[in-house]
């Protein structure tokens, strides 16, 4: 029963976030400068009336709160509005992008994740040694390398250099390689140090010099007791990071001309296309408190601790 009322609290906080990012969004699309309706006329080719037309049928000829009011009615409904360019429906779009940016988050992830807490592992058990010291420079330069800078010096590399896979285009899993690698590597700086920074505190807890002092292999004592306990922040993190690659899916998409959701949003800030634009946040929006919340219940397998914690079986 605890269990259940915690995720309910959990679920009932991400729809407040959900809607205060809309609310949000939606104040600052408003206040960027330009017509809409200058984007799909020529206001020096059509009669003041035609516009006020136009923006009689997008809804900005009304007040601000009138028309966020009208778009969460409509939002209610599932309808995410139709694009002011071309009078497509919003969803079926970003429906039909989000598998290639969903399958480039996931990749980027999964590589950030691997390298990260593994060199991060390393870096800890070999503290201030070569590992050491290779893997926090490693780190230091995936959290100071911006990520289409990255992205060019990998296109550089392996595309134009060597050959190996292509620079451009979203078909395959080999033109999925280099964008992963350009947003994983960024992403794998700051779970390295993490990971290190947890696995050296675990390690100088009590109960490992007791389970080292019992003769517990210490194979079994870094991987089973102080890995598990050091993961817990490193989850966090990785949810964290999620949300970030999502976002920076906007850049490595243009970089790599890849046919995602990123794409969709840059095109539709360039032409102020209001509804693509909230559309394509909230579905992301969406999307991270999901796997935030996914992270948060996993806390309970990774540490049963917080499993009993939220049962109300009793402190950490």
């Amino acid at each position: 029963m605890g269990m259940a009322r915690a995720i309910l609290l959990r679920a009932a906080a991400s729809l407040m976030v959900i809607f205060g990012t809309m609310a949000l969004v939606f104040v600052i699309v408003y206040m960027l400068p330009g017509d809409p309706v200058y984007q799909i006329v020529d206001p020096e080719s059509v009669t003041p009336d035609v516009i006020e037309n136009l923006r009689r049928q997008l809804g900005t000829d009304k007040p601000l709160a009138v028309q966020f009011a009208n778009y969460m009615s409509k939002l209610m409904q599932g309808d995410f509005g139709r694009s002011i360019l071309n009078g497509d429906p919003v969803l079926p779009k970003i429906i039909e992008h989000f598998p290639a940016t969903l399958s480039l988050t996931v990749c980027s992830a999964l590589f950030a994740a691997l390298i990260g807490i593994w060199l991060g592992v390393l870096s800890a058990i070999h503290r201030n040694g070569l590992i050491d010291i290779a893997a926090r420079t490693l780190g230091l330069f995936g959290i100071s390398m911006p990520t289409f800078w990255t992205g060019i010096l990998l296109i550089l590399l392996f595309s134009i250099r060597l050959g190996w896979f292509p620079a451009m285009g979203s078909d395959g899993w080999r033109t999925l390689v280099l964008p992963s690698l350009a947003l994983g590597i960024v992403a794998s700086g700051f779970i390295i140090r993490l990971v290190r920074n947890s696995m050296l505190e675990v390690l100088g807890e009590p109960f490992i010099l007791t389970l080292r002092a019992k003769g517990l292999a210490e194979r079994m004592v870094m991987y089973r007791h102080a890995l598990r306990n050091a993961l817990l922040p490193a989850l966090t993190m990785i949810g964290v990071l999620i949300g970030d690659l999502m976002a920076g899916s906007v850049v490595i998409e243009t970089v790599f001309s890849r046919q995602g959701i990123g794409r969709i949003v840059a095109d539709a800030l360039t032409a102020k296309d209001m509804p693509v634009i909230q559309g394509v946040i909230l579905f992301t929006a969406v999307m991270y408190v999901l796997v935030n919340l996914l992270v948060d219940l996993s806390y309970a397998i990774v540490d049963p601790r917080v499993r009993r914690l939220k049962s109300g079986g009793g402190r950490l």
